[in-house]
Order: structure tokens, then C-alpha cells, then sequence
């Protein structure tokens, strides 16, 4: 998926990609870098993540189940955004199942 940006534009907007994935920072990278196709790619699914991390929270109050939530919620999240952040440094696009299905329908 590389031809989605050129080297230049992936250098440019490495630093925002990366942020992208550290909660609500991805907000930073839409808002400053919504022209550079690497830095948007990243942050539309640092936002999806993001907001699954919100609801993965909230559903954290549920008695029981909520402690397993908020376990297995942590450790995924905190995976997948890894997993993001190591291909940043690459300098590679992925694609994260689910993720960056809903990731693709975001208009901005």
C-alpha cells in the first residue's frame, strides 16, 4: 500500500502517524495532518481505536464482566497500538482486521 503516499509525505507525517496511536493525541494528527496520506491513514485508525478504548471503559463499570472487560480491553488495545506504532517506524500502511474496516468509512 505504499503508493497510497510518497516518501516525502510518509517522512513528513511520520512523527503525527505515530502519535496517532497514543489515545486521544490521534485527534492531533486529524486536526494538523488531515493533507498528508500516511499521517491520516494512521490517525483514522489510532481514532478508531481510540473510541473502542472509550467504550471498552465504560462497559468497565458492568459488575464481573467489567474486570474482564477492562483486562482483556488494556491488553488489546495496548497490542494493536504497538503493532501501529511498529509499523509507523516503518514506514509501512496495514491493515488491522475490523479496525481498519471501520477506519476506511471515516470521512473527514
Amino acid at each position: 500500500m505504499t503508493e497510497l503516499a510518497t516518501e516525502k509525505e510518509i517522512h513528513e507525517g511520520k512523527f503525527f502517524a505515530l502519535i496517532s496511536y497514543i489515545g486521544f493525541l490521534c485527534i492531533i494528527s486529524l486536526i494538523l495532518k488531515k493533507d498528508n496520506k500516511f499521517a491520516l491513514y494512521h490517525a483514522k485508525h489510532g481514532l478508531v481505536l481510540f473510541v473502542l478504548e472509550v467504550v471498552s471503559f465504560i462497559l468497565s463499570i458492568i459488575p464481573i464482566l467489567g474486570s474482564i472487560l477492562r483486562v482483556l480491553g488494556v491488553a488489546a488495545f495496548t497490542l494493536l497500538s504497538l503493532w501501529g506504532i511498529l509499523h509507523v517506524l516503518h514506514g509501512n500502511f496495514h491493515r488491522i482486521p475490523v479496525i481498519s474496516d471501520i477506519a476506511d468509512k471515516i470521512i473527514i
